[in-house]
């Protein structure tokens, strides 16, 4: 973690494709400026998330998977892992929960950045996906304690304590980032995923958001989260 409190590594676990990008992107890419290593953990394809009759879910996977791959690039991330569950059917099973654990091990981030498992409702016209939930229910499972038990899993690599667990999403938020200077970074990641915009510009939607949380704070634009920490830094109590 640097003086102005961002870490080295970090890893995000998100359901499908473009949920970091519509959420937590303005923090990663200003990460990412300041040298910070993100990888990218997306459980599912979004094999199912078109209206489109002539669409596979074999091809909806091939597509989305590069928009992530370019919004990535976008945000500065050189990592990214696609477990391959289909869209739609996550659940916070054992088995995805040792898929995690082998990601946590392997790359061993600082902090991890995830949703809010609890969140059924989002303001008064959204039903927060069932595989949102099941992703930030499972990441935090392998996160605390399972990531740091030797004799759980332990062909799925060496322990790993994480630091810090960024939740987004929460109504409890205690941390918010500034990210008027990647906001437009932000954006354009997204517009990467144009499977899912198709003639949607976000431009408006998501720099209302942001402002809504900035406001909170006396900041330009922002994104909010409650932040957990598992391990304090050296020197502090």
């Amino acid at each position: 973690m640097d003086r102005n409190g961002i870490p080295n590594s970090a890893m995000v676990i998100v359901a499908h494709p473009d949920d970091a990008e519509f959420t937590m992107a303005g923090t990663l890419a200003l990460w990412t400026r300041a040298g910070c290593r993100v990888t990218y953990v997306v459980c599912t394809d979004g094999n199912a998330g078109t209206q489109a009759p002539d669409m596979t879910r074999q091809k909806l996977a091939q597509i989305r998977r590069s928009e992530q791959r370019a919004a990535c690039a976008r945000l500065g991330v050189q990592e990214v892992i696609f477990l391959g569950y289909d869209d739609g059917q996550l659940v916070p099973s054992l088995r995805l929960r040792r898929d995690l654990v082998g990601a946590i091990r392997h790359y061993k981030p600082e902090v991890v950045l995830t949703s809010d498992p609890t969140r059924l409702f989002g303001r008064d016209n959204y039903i927060n996906h069932p595989d949102h939930r099941a992703a930030g229910q499972a990441a935090l499972d392998a996160i605390a304690p399972a990531s740091a038990m030797p004799l759980l899993w332990p062909e799925a690599g060496d322990p790993h304590r994480v630091h810090q667990v960024y939740v987004y999403g929460n109504d409890h938020s205690n941390v918010w980032v500034d990210i008027s200077e990647t906001i437009d970074t932000k954006i354009a990641a997204l517009r990467e995923h144009a499977s899912q915009l198709e003639d949607w510009d976000p431009t408006d939607r998501i720099k209302e958001w942001s402002a809504e949380a900035g406001q909170e704070q006396g900041m330009g634009y922002a994104e909010r989260f409650r932040v957990i920490t598992l391990v304090q830094p050296e020197g502090d109590d």
